[in-house]
């Protein structure tokens, strides 16, 4: 024992790089097997890069984030809840389009149908609200009228001075027999804080009960979980009668950080409240992620419900997306309609990082003649994202898109496109890759030429707080900037 041990102090360094060379080759090898399968081209060439420059690192960095799926056990359930959405959807009534409507609409009608299994319904009612704290002082106002059961869905939700007569409403209506149930992302929540205790605090002294989507347990069910994947919806539905969708989090403008409120950062939201049919399919949406926390199947009859007001005239379908899901939903149904267009597109993103196909799109959009206009921040509140998708502007303006800066210090965290003067799809979903691959997000497709001219409001408001980027301007960057907008961008594609 002591030769072996005095063998190993005189060769220890040989024996050690040597070893640290096998096991170098070897995870390069296994990334060489392992990365390209069933990912796009430029993901795996980017995460074949981190993996080659520096295996040690870049190796378990791949295997705690390179596979946007859920693990065996929680895909197990997500089939269920698939199943369970097809078949509680065939409740819900279609519909049929207007004779004037364009018969591309009708494909992405089936398309949607098809991928998330919801209906096109008639008869509903839609309207916006831009104004951070009266969609908050409104949501209140809705809940406060519930008479049997009230449902919320946040991807953050914290207790603080702005959101407080939402939860007061929610423990009023609670105290008096109605039953509230609310779901919150675990990670998108607890980051908060000291109001994300408050909220559960206050949840559980008035009984309400409550679960974290996507509990961050990374080896949950038996089987490493991927700490990214979160569930980003929106949702709040009242009685199954009024529903509540789009971009806002439940949380003050600021997001209770002093970064923010030292630099006099707030958000800036689109919401739509509904009633009618589609407000089912809402209730539906939220089943499905309830039973995903709880393991508790919601009663039929109160899920899918008779609406009490069906004197809209407006068509919507709900689009549900994420890890759960065999296709990238929201990003097959955008390039749907890009695709489309025949004279106008305008597109709301706080975060746009498109894959190659969506970029394809709008670029050929563009040539083709339509009208493109794209509203994103003049400043970003997340680092990569906001320089990875500076590195798009070139190839857009080349093409012709018009892209519209919303002037700081406010981060326009609204997600809406309009296609001509025939549909809107709003919801809770960005134009990037997260979107598409990693979060849990709710779309809303909604026709009506009515609904289009409130829409088309919204731009014009937002547009009149932009100034408008030109090539001239974007080409008179200086040189790091570019390079740093470059670097950002590759490095966003490993997901």
């Amino acid at each position: 024992m002591a030769e072996v041990w005095q063998w190993l102090l005189d060769h220890g360094v040989v024996v050690i790089t040597y070893l640290f060379l096998a096991i170098d080759v070897i995870l390069r090898i296994l990334g060489l097997i392992l990365v390209p399968r069933n990912r796009r081209p430029g993901s795996a060439l980017a995460w074949l890069m981190a993996i080659m420059v520096l295996p040690i690192v870049g190796f378990p960095l791949y295997l705690l984030l390179g596979k946007a799926e859920l693990p065996r056990k929680r895909r197990e359930k997500q089939k269920v809840v698939n199943r369970l959405m097809h078949a509680r959807a065939q409740d819900i009534p279609d519909s049929e389009l207007d004779e004037d409507a364009p018969s591309w609409l009708q494909s992405a009608v089936r398309l949607n149908r098809e991928l998330g299994a919801f209906p096109l319904t008639g008869n509903n009612v839609a309207d916006l609200e831009i104004d951070y704290d009266t969609s908050l002082a409104r949501m209140a106002a809705d809940i406060r009228t519930a008479q049997h059961e009230v449902h919320v869905l946040f991807y953050i939700m914290a207790l603080d001075a702005v959101t407080e007569d939402f939860f007061a409403a929610l423990a009023e209506v609670a105290d008096r027999g109605v039953k509230v149930r609310a779901l919150y992302d675990h990670l998108g929540s607890l980051t908060h804080g000291s109001v994300y205790r408050a909220m559960r605090r206050h949840f559980d002294a008035h009984g309400i009960e409550h679960y974290p989507m996507m509990p961050v347990k990374l080896f949950r069910d038996g089987a490493f979980q991927r700490p990214d994947l979160r569930n980003h919806r929106k949702l709040l539905i009242v009685d199954g009668q009024i529903g509540w969708l789009g971009s806002q989090n439940m949380i003050a403008a600021h997001y209770n950080k002093r970064a923010n409120i030292r630099r006099g950062l707030h958000w800036q939201e689109t919401m739509a409240r509904l009633r009618g049919p589609i407000v089912s399919e809402m209730n539906l949406l939220f089943s499905t992620d309830w039973y995903y926390e709880s393991s508790e199947q919601l009663p039929m009859e109160t899920v899918v419900t008779t609406p009490e007001d069906t004197s809209g005239t407006y068509e919507c379908q709900l689009v549900p997306s994420g890890p759960g899901f065999v296709f990238e939903n929201n990003l097959l149904l955008f390039n749907q309609l890009f695709y489309s267009a025949g004279q106008r597109i305008s597109a709301v993103s706080p975060y746009f990082v498109p894959d190659e196909s969506m970029l394809a799109a709008l670029v050929t959009a563009a040539r083709r003649g339509v009208d493109v206009e794209l509203f994103v921040s003049e400043i970003g509140d997340q680092f990569l994202v906001f320089h990875a998708q500076r590195s798009y502007y070139t190839a857009l303006l080349q093409a012709g898109v018009r892209i519209w800066l919303y002037q700081a210090p406010t981060i326009l965290h609204a997600k809406h496109v309009t296609i001509d003067d025939s549909v809107t799809v709003i919801g809770s979903s960005n134009m990037d890759i997260r979107s598409f691959l990693l979060d849990m997000e709710s779309s809303m497709m909604i026709g009506g030429t009515d609904f289009m001219a409130k829409m088309h409001e919204v731009e014009n408001a937002y547009r009149s707080r932009s100034r408008e980027l030109t090539l001239e301007e974007w080409e008179q960057r200086p040189v790091p900037m570019r390079l740093l907008d470059n670097l950002c961008r590759l490095a966003s594609s490993v997901v």
